[in-house]
């Protein structure tokens, strides 16, 4: 199975238009937002098509898969990030290598990414997930333990915390969705409001391909699209 460049690149205009029009339906133009591609089994020459179009963040959500194509990113174009669950074990294998690590949820990764950069001389922007569904299968920290979370963090050298990020639950209505993006809004704007040392609350990541717009008028400035943009993911036997 190929993907098609020019589906591609009528899925990133679409895309564009859409966020666009989002963005100003609650006061905000589409350059406020962030439109990050989730490139997971996306091979390195689709990616790089979409660069060509004007994409500028790229996230993958596994370690050997983001090793396999690195050396093939036109990362002189686009900004490299991590997405998915990151194990501490794996950390060394991407520190310096990514922009912004989106997915920690405790005080033992941020430590270890704490720990890695110290060594390479540099500081690691990172998100903290929050499980904002309380799922059991999905990382994140809690809701209720995110403020000891940040207390945690906040004084862990050569990491710095840029904002939040959200995978809510699958939801059977619109409206349950947006009371997920809600809540995510309000623990972003309220953490923001304390105004702590290390914490600056640039980034709210939430929002994917079915919910991205509604998203965007929940509060959201990064979203990760995926197959909206480059077709369902597949899987080489």
């Amino acid at each position: 199975m190929e993907r098609s460049l020019a589906d591609v690149e009528y899925n990133y205009h679409q895309i564009c238009e859409n966020i666009a029009r989002a963005a100003e339906s609650v006061g905000k133009t589409a350059d406020d937002i962030i439109f990050l591609a989730a490139t997971k089994t996306v091979d390195a020459p689709v990616i790089n098509h979409a660069i060509s179009l004007g994409l500028r963040y790229i996230g993958e959500n596994r370690v050997q898969e983001l090793l396999s194509k690195y050396d093939d990113y036109d990362l002189d174009h686009a900004s490299l990030q991590f997405i998915g669950h990151l194990q501490s074990n794996k950390v060394r294998q991407i520190v310096g290598k990514v922009d912004l690590i989106q997915s920690v949820d405790s005080e033992k990764l941020a430590r270890e990414i704490s720990r890695c950069s110290q060594k390479l001389g540099i500081t690691t922007d990172i998100l903290l997930e929050v499980n904002i569904g309380r799922e059991e299968n999905k990382s994140g920290v809690m809701p209720e333990m995110l403020p000891e979370l940040l207390d945690k963090v906040k004084d862990i050298p050569a990491v710095k915390v840029r904002g939040l990020m959200a995978i809510p639950p699958i939801c059977e209505n619109a409206q349950e969705n947006r009371n997920f993006f809600d809540n995510m809004r309000n623990f972003f704007l309220d953490i923001k409001g304390k105004n702590i040392d290390n914490i600056s609350m640039d980034i709210l990541s939430m929002g994917m391909s079915d919910d991205y717009e509604e998203a965007i008028r929940c509060g959201a400035n990064m979203i990760r699209v995926g197959s909206a943009l480059f077709g369902a993911r597949y899987y080489p036997a």
